[in-house]
């Protein structure tokens, strides 16, 4: 669904570039900046539920975390935009779940598929009430990609500079 999405393995039919597009537009109308960040689609965990769209990008490193509503697939509330400036922690777990908070205290913990099967709204797709079969495998690859970079830089912050002694 980002910049670059061409998966020879899994073509995109008619509905999946229909609600990509519908997607990136919900993302887009909250965004001022929208064409320099990476998408993808993500579910929440752990009981979270929700839908996002979940923008990001390298430089500067940032994630930009866009709800929407479940039902149209259209921006619930604004986008948070997390970055070095208010990030409290990110971490990943074992099923490929990852989390994301700020030093606001808002947690998300979201999963990004490969493929997943969407409920997709009558503006999404030309046939109103489908399931729409939602390909992303490079761009969940490219996100967990970028995810790993991300926790390497915080990984960083707490390794202790190396100082010479005067001794």
């Amino acid at each position: 669904m980002g910049k670059t999405d061409s998966d020879v393995s899994a073509p995109e039919t008619t509905e999946d570039s229909t609600l990509k597009a519908h997607l990136h537009r919900a993302f887009d109308q909250q965004i001022p900046n929208f064409g320099s960040y990476n998408l993808v689609y993500a579910t929440g965990r752990a009981g979270e539920g929700g839908k996002y769209i979940v923008g990001y990008r390298r430089e500067p490193m940032e994630i930009l975390v866009a709800p929407l509503h479940a039902g149209t697939l259209a921006a619930l509330e604004p986008a948070v935009a997390i970055n070095l400036t208010n990030l409290s922690h990110l971490a990943e777990d074992r099923a490929g779940g990852h989390e994301v908070g700020t030093s606001t205290g808002r947690v998300y913990r979201f999963e990004v598929a490969p493929e997943t099967t969407v409920d997709a709204p009558p503006a999404a797709t030309s046939a109103p009430g489908a399931r729409v079969r939602l390909q992303q495998h490079h761009d969940a690859e490219d996100f967990s990609a970028f995810f790993d970079e991300f926790l390497t830089l915080l990984d960083g912050f707490g390794e202790p500079e190396n100082v010479e002694s005067d001794q």
